[in-house]
């Protein structure tokens, strides 16, 4: 009995974030007859197919116990320099390519200075965060950088495939690979056993430092990723890009019921979590309400979220 009533409740929790989109959803829908229309709705995917990227990565982050403070900074620096790349004359994919290997080497970076200089994540990236977006103002030199001629890299965040956004079905791909990672690989099963309990992990043989290297050079790769697509959508890249993009990933996980002491969480909640800020944002738009309320909203709602969370670590 006590083994059911513990499914239950995990079952539950889990649930949990599918019933609140759900209750938004059929909120938005009766407050605004312009929700659901497929322009809208289409939108609404491309523009949480942004955070949703980094998100995901920052799920492997937060199993592990960590946190990264620098995803909006690499975001803007790899879609800088992809930008500056393009338009000094290199070939599209190979500028994407370099864009995104630059983005990796900066979480590495992450990771290294976490685990041999045993900085605490939150300093760590606090840190990174503010190089990063140093070295992308010194990189465009405060400018926005423009003019992108390349039909595949404008292809990348603005173009359709069968009618759906290209930005969403690399979204839909990378979460089939990441799911599939967690779920079915021996890795996915270290990160969980690194976040559950880290001492552990390592007495038993999982090289947890090397493992954490890992989690933030992806978390990195596909920060800028994200960079990427919203330089190619926004035909721009500008060093402010992706300011406050790391508070909305972390929103997404936490509200996906992923803990933030590490160990526990999916990421199909995190998808649910980043879908539930999109339509947030989406809907309040909508209505016509001020960014400034949203900005009060969306602070409720983590704050809600993070709440849960510790409510579901002490019971």
């Amino acid at each position: 009995m006590a083994i059911d009533k513990k499914q239950r409740s995990s079952t539950l929790q889990k649930l949990g974030p599918l019933i609140g989109l759900l209750i938004i959803t059929v909120i938005l829908i009766i407050a605004s007859p312009n929700f659901l229309t497929v322009n809208n709705i289409l939108n609404v995917f491309r523009q949480v197919s942004i955070n949703a990227l980094i998100a995901f990565g920052m799920t492997f982050v937060i199993l592990t116990g960590g946190i990264d403070l620098s995803v909006g900074a690499t975001l803007a620096l790899s879609g800088a320099l992809t930008a500056g790349l393009l338009n000094g004359g290199m070939d599209p994919l190979t500028a994407i390519i370099i864009g995104l290997v630059a983005g990796g080497v900066m979480g590495a970076i992450n990771g290294l200075l976490i685990t041999k200089t045993k900085i605490a994540p939150f300093i760590a990236t606090l840190a990174t965060m503010t190089i990063y977006r140093g070295l992308a103002l010194v990189y465009t030199d405060g400018r926005p950088i423009t003019g992108f001629e390349s039909e595949l890299f404008t292809l990348v965040g603005g173009g359709y495939f069968f009618g759906v956004p290209v930005p969403v079905i690399i979204t839909i791909i990378i979460f089939a690979v990441l799911f599939f990672i967690l779920r079915k690989t021996t890795f996915g099963r270290n990160i969980y056993a690194i976040g559950g309990n880290e001492e552990a992990s390592l007495l038993s043989g999982i090289k947890t430092g090397r493992f954490k290297i890992y989690v933030y050079a992806l978390t990195g790769l596909l920060s800028s990723l994200a960079g990427i697509i919203l330089t190619s959508r926004l035909n721009s890249a500008q060093a402010n890009a992706g300011t406050g993009y790391e508070l909305d990933a972390i929103a997404a996980v936490v509200l996906g019921g992923t803990s933030l002491s590490g160990g526990k969480g999916w990421i199909v909640g995190t998808l649910v979590g980043a879908l539930i800020i999109g339509v947030l944002n989406n809907g309040l738009n909508l209505l016509g309400v001020s960014s400034f309320y949203q900005q009060v909203v969306k602070g409720m709602v983590i704050l809600l979220a993070v709440l849960l969370d510790r409510k579901k670590a002490n019971s």
